[in-house]
């Protein structure tokens, strides 16, 4: 095990990421639309509600007739209504990382992870990439092929948003969380869509050991081609970020170069995600909020923001408002976890950590 200090700062780390993974979530499903809910219009809605700066769950509706239609979900994620956490991929797949490695350990093959998808996971739970990949496994298809087949999402952020388990339990060692990312990345996607999944878990990896968020940012961009479109439009975020470009006019410069590939594709998002944690700057609520308010995949974003963000900080640092309202309970579709209790999630991604050694 990488020393991050003492055991219970690891703890306090790992249970910082599954804390800031799940509020992240919950702050941007509302708003989970990114072809509706632009970063204009989040930002619009948001000022009509008097909640800028955004240091909260986004405020409910005044009116559900004033043109802001949120997702259907927002009566369960937004503030003063939220009593754990929304079931939500985002957070499944963290879930179903855990129940991999506790059943299989980190010599897992890509394999093994369709076995646990057709076992765990409800076929009507899963989206774009991963329900290719799914129908491809039930029809009798083995890796690659159930990433290439009849599958038109194979660069989209869902191999990215379920990378967050080989982050937590590789702290400090970012090319090894890498490695295992692409092993489950594999399953359903390839090119930027296994690359964006490498990165997300060499982030997390290195967050827990890097002094800012940016030597995170750094260490991340080592694990993926250097040539790759991800690797080029992080370092150009990077570069935007080291002019002193403001936050908006980053967004909108990147937003311009990355046009035609869609609000769920991996390369814009992830552009929104770098933006995010740069000006963010290690802040636990100004990551998670600009990262939301950049719009795209909001709640895939948001989540791994906090993922990020709440490893940088550990769990006590995380603003109560954030905590508070999840009760400390997951709701989830993998099966056998519906009501886990996040604290418990968090202690058996720590007792991986230790049995790595």
């Amino acid at each position: 095990m990488t020393p991050v200090g003492t055991e219970p700062e690891l703890a306090d780390r790992v249970l910082g990421g599954w804390l800031g993974r799940i509020a992240g979530n919950m702050l941007g499903k509302p708003v989970e639309q990114g072809d509706l809910w632009t970063r204009d219009r989040i930002d619009r809605y948001l000022r009509q509600a008097a909640a800028l700066p955004l240091t909260d769950y986004l405020p409910e509706p005044a009116d559900e007739s004033d043109g802001f239609e949120l997702r259907p979900e927002w009566r369960q994620c937004v503030r003063g209504r939220i009593h754990g956490s929304c079931r939500d991929d985002d957070v499944d797949y963290a879930i179903l990382g855990l129940d991999l490695l506790e059943t299989h350990g980190f010599g897992f093959s890509t394999e093994q992870v369709g076995e646990l998808w057709l076992l765990r996971l409800p076929y009507l739970q899963t989206f774009t990439a991963e329900r290719a990949a799914y129908r491809n496994l039930a029809n009798g298809l083995k890796p690659p092929l159930t990433a290439t087949y009849d599958n038109p999402y194979q660069e989209w952020i869902g191999a990215l948003i379920r990378a967050d388990i080989y982050g937590w339990t590789c702290p400090g060692v970012p090319r090894r969380a890498a490695s295992l990312a692409r092993r489950d990345a594999v399953l359903s996607h390839t090119g930027n869509g296994v690359y964006g999944a490498m990165w997300a878990a060499a982030l997390i990896a290195a967050a827990f050991t890097a002094p800012t968020v940016r030597h995170a940012v750094d260490e991340a961009l080592a694990v993926i081609p250097a040539s790759s479109r991800l690797a080029r439009t992080v370092r150009r975020v990077v570069s935007l970020h080291d002019t002193r470009m403001t936050w908006e006019d980053t967004l909108t410069t990147v937003a311009e170069e990355t046009t035609g590939l869609g609000w769920i594709h991996t390369i814009p998002n992830a552009a929104v995600l770098t933006a995010g944690l740069l000006y963010g700057d290690g802040d636990f609520t100004r990551t998670i909020t600009l990262t939301v308010r950049g719009g795209l995949d909001t709640d895939s974003n948001g989540a791994t923001a906090g993922s990020v963000a709440g490893v940088l900080t550990g769990a006590t640092a995380i603003p109560s408002q954030w905590k508070d309202p999840l009760e400390n309970t997951v709701h989830s579709a993998v099966f056998g976890f519906d009501g886990s209790r996040i604290s418990e999630l968090a202690e058996r991604t720590v007792r991986l950590v230790g049995a790595e050694g």
